[in-house]
Order: C-alpha cells, then sequence, then structure tokens
C-alpha cells in the first residue's frame, strides 16, 4: 500500500507573519501585511525560523547613519517630499517590527499576537497613504536615502522580549508622539494639508501602538517581578536606548497609558 503524501501543516498567524517580513518590494510588503488573516490558529507556542536573514529590503532608498542625511528647504518641493520620505520610511520599519515582534517571541497569549498583527496592518496603512502622497508631489519611496536606526535596535533587543517591547514601542515610537505635531506644523505651514491629514491618522494610531506597548511592557515586568518605572532605566542604559529630549507630547503620551511616575521622569 502507498502511503500519501503529507501535506504541509496549516499556516498559522505568527507563522503567515514571515511572508510580508521578508518581502523586499515595500508595497508588497504593506500589501501582504494587510492581508494577514486575524482569525486564523495563532500557534502561539510554535518555535520560528525566519527564511531571510532580517527583513526584507528593496535596493532603494540607500541607507546611510543618520547623521549623513542631508534636509533642504520646505519652501521647495523637494524639501517637504524629503520630510515626507523620511516619515514613510518610518512606517515602513514599523511594520517590519510589528511583525518581527509576533514571529519572533513564542509563548505569548493570543490577544499579543493579535495586537502586533493589527498594528503591523496600521503601520502598512501608514505607509502606503505617505507613498501614494508621496507619489502625488512627483516623487517616490526610495527617492531619498534613508537612516537603519529603528532596525538597530530591534537587532540589539532581539535576545529579550521584555527590552524590544520596552524600548520600541515606548521608547522609539513614543518620540513618533513628540515630534507629530511640530512636523505637522511644517508641513501645513507651507501648505501641505493633505501631509497634514495623514500625519493625523498616524498619531491617532500610534497613541494606541503605544499603549500596547505599555500594557504588554507590564504584563511582562509583572511575570518577572520586576518594577516597570525602575526597569525601564535600567533598559535604557544597557541597550544604550536614544535619551528622551523635550518637547514631550504629555497629553498623547497619557493617552498612550503612561503613568505620572513616567512622565514626571521625563522632566
Amino acid at each position: 500500500m502507498t502511503a500519501l503524501p503529507t501535506s504541509d501543516p496549516l499556516p498559522t498567524l505568527r507563522s503567515a507573519t514571515l511572508a510580508p517580513w521578508c518581502q523586499t518590494d515595500p508595497v508588497l510588503k504593506a500589501q501582504t501585511t494587510l492581508a494577514l488573516d486575524l482569525d486564523c490558529p495563532v500557534g502561539a507556542h510554535d518555535a520560528l525560523t525566519a527564511p531571510c536573514y532580517g527583513p526584507g529590503r528593496a535596493a532603494r532608498p540607500p541607507l546611510v547613519p543618520h547623521t549623513q542625511l542631508k534636509t533642504k528647504s520646505m519652501a521647495t518641493p523637494e524639501g517637504r517630499a524629503m520630510l515626507v520620505h523620511s516619515i514613510a520610511h518610518i512606517e515602513l520599519n514599523a511594520i517590519d517590527l510589528a511583525l518581527d515582534v509576533v514571529w519572533r517571541y513564542a509563548g505569548m497569549p493570543k490577544a499579543f499576537y493579535t495586537d502586533w498583527v493589527r498594528i503591523a496592518q496600521e503601520e502598512a496603512k501608514h505607509f502606503l497613504l505617505l507613498r501614494n502622497h508621496l507619489v502625488s508631489l512627483g516623487f517616490d519611496y526610495g527617492d531619498f536615502p534613508a537612516h537603519n536606526t529603528l532596525w538597530d535596535m530591534a537587532e540589539r533587543t532581539q535576545g529579550d522580549i521584555l527590552a524590544r517591547i520596552g524600548i520600541v514601542p515606548r521608547t522609539l515610537e513614543a518620540r513618533g508622539l513628540d515630534a507629530s505635531p511640530g512636523v505637522k506644523n511644517k508641513l501645513v505651514s507651507v501648505g501641505d494639508h493633505r501631509a497634514g491629514e495623514i500625519l493625523d491618522i498616524i498619531l491617532q494610531d500610534e497613541i494606541g501602538h503605544v499603549a500596547a506597548g505599555n500594557h504588554w511592557y507590564r504584563y511582562l515586568c509583572a511575570q518577572r517581578g520586576l518594577n516597570p518605572v525602575s526597569i525601564y532605566a535600567d533598559l535604557i542604559a544597557q541597550y544604550d536606548a536614544p535619551k528622551l529630549r523635550p518637547p514631550f507630547n504629555m497629553a498623547a503620551r497619557r493617552l498612550a497609558g503612561f503613568e505620572q511616575a513616567e512622565l514626571d521622569a521625563l522632566n
């Protein structure tokens, strides 16, 4: 009797995130992320291995140290496009950061994984909004150099989920809450009202992303019997995370669930 061939195991939500994570085309990465099915089994305890070393990247934009990035006057179309491009690059990295958390770290509750897939999908929506706006300005994603600072921190924290959640959403993404009003004002002041509308969408969604970071950070601290406020300072020092500087968007940070002690520590 001939044995029937065994079928491939059904994909789980966690394993499915590897396809967009490895996708090199930025638009396809966003579209594939949006197509992820939140209703499929999560596979929370599966040990997964990525088929590629790092997240998929196109040949463009060229990545340079952030100190080498140049700006041009916001009075010029190119200057405005460069600023929109820099935000689009952050959002593309944010897709990979959220997907990475889903496939890399096993053993968390189902809600953890569905939260971060939803976040990845919102980041994908942001990227496509910004990329489409860039095209309307006569440019495209990849036309200007960018930096790799966000992914550098992902690599540094990949061995500890507490460090990843403690630093990436609660520090790097929270900086976006602080920066958003000033960036919006720059673009609207030179007549780019569509960019201002997109930034309003991003700010509202990012408050939720940082709130998820705060929730799961405290969950992990409770699991390990750690004080969330004191261990945060230790993580910042251990991983050499960027030091936070004013101005701070206190209203957005409160909505994102930062405790008063954490807000007081910013001053």
